[in-house]
């Protein structure tokens, strides 16, 4: 399958596979409660069962399934909880992000940033949410870069794709996607000045409008969900 060509990435087999099932628990088509059976996988896949088994391993590792004795491997998922302590957590750090990324970013990444936010100017006025969202991680993605810290920049990127639904879903609700494109272009310009507090204080102001607007979409779709379970 398509999924495998990116062994060009120089990605183990056993690596794609985990981050295939990874993104489908995250994308939804895996639910909570939802077993994950190692010789279907592998079947669905074309590929044998031992890179399964060891890509199972890692989701647990990442606390996305669990292995219950008599059992099997079920899925957890992403809880309402885990995503408050992701935005919390995210929160306290991405300051740091703000200065590491002012004092080291280099001339060709601020234009790089630059050519980015161009791109979700122009499709925001397209109305092309999608494209949006994807230039926006792309944003993010380069913008850990900068900071020259794999470790910071691998927890973040993590952080990223665990809420990936709930970021997307807030950036379709009515007036934030403006809003978002003032608080880029407001990092953007903080960095071009290499000013470490302007640049700390509109990633903080940026993800804490962020976070605010996914606690209310997920509170939202709780809401949806408790009232369809009385009906």
């Amino acid at each position: 399958m398509d999924l495998f060509d990116q062994k060009k990435e120089n990605k183990s087999l056993t690596s794609l596979i985990f981050e295939k099932i990874r993104e489908d628990i995250l994308n939804g088509r895996y639910v909570s409660g939802d077993k994950l059976v190692e010789i279907k996988l592998a079947d669905e896949l074309g590929v044998s069962r031992t890179p399964v088994r060891e890509a199972l391993k890692q989701l647990e590792l990442d606390g996305l399934v669990d292995n219950i004795p008599n059992r099997g491997v079920v899925v957890k998922g992403i809880s309402k909880k885990d995503i408050d302590d992701i935005l919390t957590i995210r929160l306290c750090i991405e300051g740091l992000v703000g200065q590491w990324s002012a004092e080291r970013i280099l001339d060709h990444e601020i234009k790089e940033l630059e050519e980015i936010y161009d791109l979700m100017e122009f499709y925001s006025q397209k109305g092309d949410v999608d494209k949006i969202f994807e230039l926006n991680t792309k944003f993010h993605e380069t913008l850990y870069q900068t900071t020259k810290s794999r470790y910071l920049e691998g927890v973040l990127n993590d952080f990223q794709l665990f809420i990936k639904t709930a970021r997307n879903s807030s950036l379709k609700s009515e007036g934030r996607i403006e809003s978002a494109l003032k608080e880029h272009k407001q990092i953007v310009e903080a960095l071009k000045n290499h000013d470490v507090e302007a640049a700390r204080n509109a990633l903080v102001n940026h993800i804490a409008n962020s976070n605010m607007n996914i606690k209310s979409i997920v509170q939202l779709e709780e809401e949806k969900l408790k009232n369809e379970a009385k009906v």
